[in-house]
């Protein structure tokens, strides 16, 4: 049996057979994706309420007032793009590549979903400069929740990405890490889809 070390992370060097290892890490990822599910559910709740919430700007500014299409293709760009880097940094991991490296990746990722936020916030502030604040208008009220819930989302997993980092190097690419290291991956690609939904739904669909 290979080192449980190098095996505690399903879909990365775990090869046929996972033995203890697969089972030990079965539980966590099971139960993270049960938390992602109920994450899923909270968005949908949100995405609802907006939608019943549509149109009622109560004489307030609406979504041709507020709806920047190009910073919302700057925000769009930089997460998918950071995506595409916590990709190459579960790559490092899965090659047995330098813990350097992995954690340089990572940093990446971190920095573009930090440029994401700004631009985000940047927004909100313009919003608050026009008038456009939650108490407005229902139609504002939920628009600043599912666009602040899912900022705030981001703005948990630059944390996590920080406390990620930390863990490689104080405590090397051990089992744990990498399993918590996938785990957060699922985090961060599952707010990319999320984020899909409220390009096309709020910002496009408020463009148009």
């Amino acid at each position: 049996m290979t080192d449980a070390a190098t095996n505690l992370h399903p879909g990365l060097n775990l090869g046929p057979s996972h033995g203890e290892a697969h089972e030990e890490a079965e539980v966590v990822t099971f139960g993270f994706w049960v938390f992602l599910m109920s994450d899923l559910v909270t968005f949908g709740l949100f995405f609802a309420t907006f939608a019943t919430m549509w149109g009622s700007t109560a004489g307030g500014p609406g979504p041709d007032e507020i709806v920047n299409l190009g910073s919302i293709a700057g925000q769009t760009t930089l997460l998918l793009a950071s995506t595409l880097t916590f990709g190459f940094a579960s790559i490092a991991m899965k090659y047995h590549d330098a813990p350097g490296r992995i954690a340089m990746w990572l940093g990446v990722t971190a920095l573009l979903g930090a440029g994401f936020v700004a631009l985000e916030v940047k927004d909100f502030i313009h919003m608050a400069e026009i008038g456009a604040v939650p108490q407005r208008s229902g139609y504002l009220s939920a628009f600043w929740s599912l666009v602040g819930l899912h900022g705030l989302h981001v703005s948990m997993g630059i944390v996590f990405v920080g406390v990620m980092v930390l863990q490689i190097y104080l405590l090397g690419m051990t089992s744990r890490v990498k399993s918590r290291l996938l785990r957060l991956a699922l985090y961060w690609h599952f707010l990319d889809i999320v984020w899909v939904g409220i390009m096309s739904g709020v910002f496009l669909a408020g463009a148009l």
